[in-house]
């Protein structure tokens, strides 16, 4: 199974960027962790992150017919982009939304996901564990193992 695994803007600077939000990890490092985890359930990942909008839309819609699933951490995307949900839509693929931090309990403008309607699931607030849970419910439904989308409109 292949699983396509997208970092929004910002990201890239995560490990020294507001770690009392975001945790002290890189981005690197998380990837590792998700690699790791992902051998275990025979899962190939492929990464993408950049701070261009347009770039990651074009990303989605490049790699839509290689990947079974996304792993999606929008970042302030999450809030914004239209563009990044129809792509997302337009894949048709299932993905789970992740965040580092709990969204919910930061600035207002931040509750709202223009994503998470369309996502299987939505996990935040476990920092670099997000990604690692987020990727066993991904792989558990990919594989016909776990229920997902109980909110999602059918």
């Amino acid at each position: 199974m292949r699983i396509g695994v997208l970092n929004g803007p910002n990201l890239n600077l995560l490990g020294r960027r507001e770690p009392d939000h975001y945790g002290t990890q890189t981005l690197a490092e998380i990837e590792a962790l998700l690699v790791e985890r992902a051998e275990a359930s025979a899962a190939e990942l492929t990464f993408f992150q950049s701070n261009d909008e347009g770039d990651i839309v074009d990303w989605v819609q490049a790699n839509a017919d290689l990947v079974d699933g996304w792993l999606v951490n929008a970042a302030a995307l999450t809030h914004t982009s239209v563009a990044l949900r129809d792509a997302l839509a337009g894949s048709d693929r299932p993905f789970v939304e992740v965040h580092l931090s709990n969204i919910f309990a930061r600035e207002p403008f931040r509750h709202t996901s223009l994503l998470s309607d369309l996502a299987i699931g939505v996990i935040a607030g476990f920092r670099a564990s997000s990604y690692l849970f987020g990727l066993e419910a991904l792989v558990r439904v990919l594989q016909g193992r776990g229920e997902a989308g109980a909110g999602k409109a059918e």
